[in-house]
């Protein structure tokens, strides 16, 4: 009996300690969760160019006519200022009722867009001055676009100067808190919202002689969260 009772006590704390072991496996260490940003500059080298055209008549098929030939002619135009043929699409062709306040229709207008992708942004002003003088008072200059063909370069540089912002952030927290920054947990690129494009919409039969584009430098952001394991 008393045997028995050794035997049973013996099973009973190997037991307990097994489940003492794994639950101390288990436990994670301490982290610290930081995120940088790092930020470099870069000149734009690429432009869209959303050129849109406009023509308004009292019938639709006249008004769809019209369009057609100003577009074609803006198409031509801009393959002369040496925009390769990939880099040219056309989209967005409507044709809606001219409404008047009092309900009737006064006509259709017939819009589509033209979009050029310039390899050159110093040759943009030059660009749309030939649209407005191929498509004349129906042109609109719906949105310009500038950005780095290739940016993968700066890129590197940001996401370095990210990770270097986490980890400073997190050796200044550890420091705070009387800890030692041990090694990296994870670290994750943080997803980038889309620039916001220049929008505009005007027409260009001013008589304007030349049109001014700067393309400025561009500001190419990168973030990064890190976290690591504290001592």
């Amino acid at each position: 009996m008393a045997s028995q009772r050794v035997s049973g006590t013996l099973a009973l704390l190997s037991a307990a300690l097994l489940l003492a072991g794994c639950a101390g496996s288990g436990e994670d260490p301490p982290v610290i969760s930081t995120q940088g940003t790092g930020i470099v500059n870069g000149s734009p080298d690429t432009v869209n160019i959303v050129l849109g055209v406009e023509t308004r008549a009292s019938e639709a098929s006249t008004a769809l006519n019209d369009n057609a030939e100003r577009a074609r002619s803006l198409i031509e135009t801009i393959r002369a200022q040496g925009v390769e043929e990939q880099d040219i699409t056309t989209e967005n062709l409507s044709v809606r009722p001219d409404f008047q306040p009092d309900g009737g229709i006064d006509g259709y207008i017939v819009t589509n867009q033209v979009t050029a992708t310039l390899r050159d942004v110093d040759k943009s002003g030059e660009l749309i001055d030939a649209a407005a003088g191929a498509a004349g008072d129906a042109i609109r200059i719906e949105q310009l676009t500038f950005s780095i063909d290739d940016d993968s370069d700066l890129r590197a540089q940001a996401r370095a100067r990210a990770v270097t912002r986490a980890q400073e952030q997190a050796e200044q927290i550890a420091d705070a808190a009387g800890a030692e920054l041990g090694a990296v947990r994870s670290i994750a690129e943080v997803p980038e919202t889309d620039a916001t494009p220049f929008p505009a919409s005007r027409s260009l039969a001013d008589g304007a002689s030349s049109t001014p584009i700067e393309a400025g430098s561009q500001e190419l952001t990168v973030s990064v969260s890190v976290t690591y394991e504290i001592n």
